[in-house]
This record gives C-alpha cells, sequence and structure tokens, in this order.
C-alpha cells in the first residue's frame, strides 16, 4: 500500500511532536500553463471562475521565457527529487511541443542524479496516440478526469454547447492505456455520483483504471450567498460513499495486497503506521508547494489562488523564497486553526482537520470542515480494520529488516549453529534450509 509510482513521488517521514522548524525543500509544484482557459465547461469547476482574476484577459498562455524561468528555478534550487504538476484548466491546449520543451528544460538544467516526475491532470478530449506516446516516452503520470459511466460522467462534465464529453474521455483513456502510459482516474464525487459508489469503482477496475482519486465537492451557491451549490455532496452521503469504497478495496485483495489504490485511503494508511501522509490535506500544516500561474506569478495553492495569497512572480523572484516566505508560512498555519470540536475529536490525528477550503464552501458550516461528519463515519467504519492492515504491514517490515539483517552475517555461520533470525532453530533448519 506504501509505494511509489512513476511521476509521483511519496515521501513518508516518521512524525514527531517535537519538531524543530525548518526550511521547506522545494519539492513540488503546480503548473497552470493556460491559467483558467478550458475546452469543457463543467458545472461544479471552481477553477474557470479565475478569468476574473485576469481582467480582460482573454488568452492564457505561459511564455517560453516563464516556462524556461520556471523549470531552471525548479531544478536548480529543488532537492533531490522534484516534481512538476501540469493543470489547468486544460493543460493540453498549449500543445504537445510545450511539454517537449519542458521535458528538454528540465534535463537541460537538471543536477546530476536529480530525479524528475511529471504529472498532467487533463480531461482528455485532445489526447491522441501522438499525445500518448510522447506521454509514455516521458513517463508522465496521467490523472484523468472521468467521473465514471456515461450517465454519471455527462452529468456535470459537458462542452460550453452543452454536449457531452464522455465519449472523448473514454477514447482517450483507452489510447493511452493501450500505449503504456500511466493513467488514474480523477472522480469528482458530487451530489449525483455519491450514490453510484460501486458502480464507479467496477466501472474504472475493469476498463483497467486500478488508481483512482475520489474529490469530494463542496463550493458557495453563486446566486445564494448563504447555501452551497446544489451539485455540492451532502457530508453524510460521502461518509456513506467512503465506507462503501473502503469495503471494496479492503476486501479486494490478491496475495494480501490490494488490487486498487484509492490516493485518499492510502494516504490515511500513512498515519496508522507511524508515517507523515503525503496528501497535504492530510498534514498538519499546508504551504508545502506553490503554484504557477501562466503569468508567471506564483501562490499558495490551487484553492486559493487569490490576489491575498500572490506570493511573487517567477520573473522577478525565487521560487524557494517564496514557498519559505512569511506569506507561505502564514497560509501554512491557518489549517491547524481547526474548529472547536476537532481538539477533542479521536480521528484528529488521522484527518488533520481535512482541506481549509472545505471549511468556506458552505456558508451553513459556520467555518466547520464540510466533511467532518463524513470523515467521522469513516473512521468509525474503518477503523478496526485499518489497524489490522497496519500491523499486519509492521510485521511484513520488521521480517523484511530480519532477512536483510540476516543475509549479511548468514555467511560465517555454521550449519548447526542458531540461526541468526532468532527463531531458535539451527542454521540447517531455518535459513539454511535448502530451497
Amino acid at each position: 500500500m506504501i509505494r511509489a509510482r512513476k511521476g509521483l513521488f511519496i515521501l513518508g517521514y516518521k512524525h514527531s511532536e517535537h519538531r524543530v522548524e525548518q526550511r521547506k525543500l522545494l519539492s513540488s509544484v503546480l503548473v497552470k500553463p493556460t491559467g483558467p482557459k478550458c475546452n469543457l465547461d463543467c458545472a461544479y469547476c471552481f477553477y474557470l471562475k479565475k478569468d476574473d482574476l485576469f481582467g480582460r484577459q482573454k488568452i492564457y498562455r505561459m511564455s517560453e521565457d516563464i516556462l524556461r524561468t520556471m523549470v531552471k528555478q525548479v531544478m536548480w534550487q529543488g532537492g533531490p527529487q522534484v516534481s512538476f504538476g501540469w493543470q489547468g484548466g486544460e493543460p493540453t491546449l498549449m500543445g504537445r511541443p510545450f511539454f517537449e520543451r519542458a521535458v528538454e528544460y528540465q534535463a537541460r538544467f537538471g543536477r546530476q542524479g536529480q530525479v524528475v516526475g511529471n504529472g498532467l491532470q487533463t480531461n482528455g478530449v485532445l489526447i491522441n496516440e501522438d499525445w500518448a506516446l510522447f506521454l509514455r516516452d516521458a513517463q508522465f503520470l496521467v490523472g484523468l478526469s472521468l467521473d465514471g459511466p456515461r450517465h454519471i460522467h455527462d452529468k456535470y462534465r459537458r462542452f460550453p454547447n452543452g454536449r457531452s464529453s464522455w465519449e472523448y474521455v473514454v477514447k482517450a483513456r483507452d489510447i493511452m492505456l493501450n500505449k503504456g502510459v500511466e493513467v488514474n482516474a480523477l472522480v469528482v464525487v458530487n451530489d449525483y455520483s455519491v450514490k453510484y459508489a460501486r458502480e464507479i469503482y467496477e466501472y474504472h477496475k475493469s476498463n483497467g483504471l486500478t488508481h483512482m482519486q475520489f474529490i469530494p465537492c463542496v463550493e458557495p451557491d453563486p446566486l445564494d450567498p448563504t447555501k452551497a451549490a446544489a451539485f455540492t455532496v451532502d457530508a453524510e452521503a460521502y461518509g456513506e460513499f467512503l465506507c462503501d469504497i473502503f469495503d471494496l478495496w479492503s476486501t479486494d485483495f490478491k496475495n494480501g495486497r490490494p488490487t486498487t489504490s484509492i490516493r485518499w485511503f492510502d494516504s490515511v494508511f500513512y498515519t496508522y503506521v507511524g508515517l507523515e501522509a503525503p496528501e497535504c490535506t492530510l498534514l498538519r500544516e499546508c504551504g508545502v508547494y506553490v503554484v504557477v500561474e501562466h503569468n508567471g506569478n506564483v501562490y499558495a495553492c490551487d484553492f486559493f489562488v487569490e490576489p491575498k495569497w500572490q506570493l511573487g512572480n517567477v520573473m522577478t523572484g525565487k521560487l524557494d523564497d517564496m514557498l519559505n516566505s512569511p506569506l507561505q508560512n502564514e497560509f501554512g498555519k491557518i489549517k491547524a486553526e481547526l474548529p472547536a470540536e476537532c481538539h477533542s475529536c479521536q480521528w484528529l490525528k488521522h484527518c488533520r482537520g481535512g482541506c481549509p477550503k472545505d471549511r468556506q464552501g458552505d456558508p451553513r458550516d459556520h467555518g466547520s470542515n464540510h466533511f467532518c461528519r463524513s470523515y467521522i463515519k469513516f473512521f468509525e467504519h474503518a477503523d478496526a480494520r485499518l489497524k489490522k492492515m497496519a500491523e499486519a504491514w509492521r510485521r511484513e517490515q520488521r521480517q523484511q529488516s530480519v532477512d536483510n539483517s540476516t543475509k549479511i552475517s548468514f555467511g560465517n555461520v555454521g550449519r548447526n549453529d542458531p540461526c541468526p533470525c532468532g527463531s531458535g532453530k539451527k542454521y540447517k533448519n531455518c535459513h539454511g534450509k535448502p530451497t
């Protein structure tokens, strides 16, 4: 369950309640080369509204100078492992040559031994065989926005003229899988899709998407500031959804391992084995990465691309300094300013209050996380099994540690000596037994 994959780095560290404040390492940037520009008009998309941020500007394209400067900064200022997340809007509107140049710059400015990963989030509309071959050869990890079968996907994900987008996305999925691209399913859970947990899970798995990310939707109603938008998923319903998906995931095993990867479950599992979760929503503080817009402006977070949280611009400042700036540190600490009910909650060590943006999507929550009841329902349902899985993982780690240590010392062990693994058996009847 804890593993690294192409295009995605999962870095886990044992946590301590007594931490020393350290300068954050630049290891991840989220890039929006086309700003909010998109060829779809998804009803629940929060980023399309960022049009207002750029005034009357209608063309959103990252320039060659900004691309080169940004990549150079990340490679020079970043750590031994760096990752670029390319997102939008719809990033493929930039065209494949843009990303080919990005990869060339990464190779040109990268340091000896430095590892770079690329992730692309796309609606798939423009993906063809040429795109797929590039993504495969450049080892991009692709997050494909596909909410499920046609009736679920097309509920909210349509072209500006109202036309269905499902067939385009499914075609992109099949092209990429056939060409060997590593693809994840990105699923927005809304008021409609929340009813179909099993159908969505089985649909993706049966079509070759065994890595899934479920993103719960909560946004303010643009016409009524007193409530959330109609497509927002109800907290109780989302809790049921998580429990249903967990039951499918936790019983769908082969050789002791889950046959699917659910990103949030994988991240929660880290907290059960004493490791720091790779997903920022499960950390104590935010601000561990930065967002670079098409015009070079740098922001604190994907969900807070707004003037208040602009950290600077790549053409006039250093990304490393912006990541460690007082403003970014201020933003990061907002997450720890939890509602009163969180401080006495037994599940706080596993959810850390969730994402701060979920505290402001529905005014009726009065500053509490909209999905608080969802997470309580989930942990009450899944805690016992997660603890058993965690203990099994620890046993496996201990055994691997024993195996590794005994391999080193076996060369000096006599056949009738006690086996160094500590079993109490003679070496010839234990690890020295012929296989």
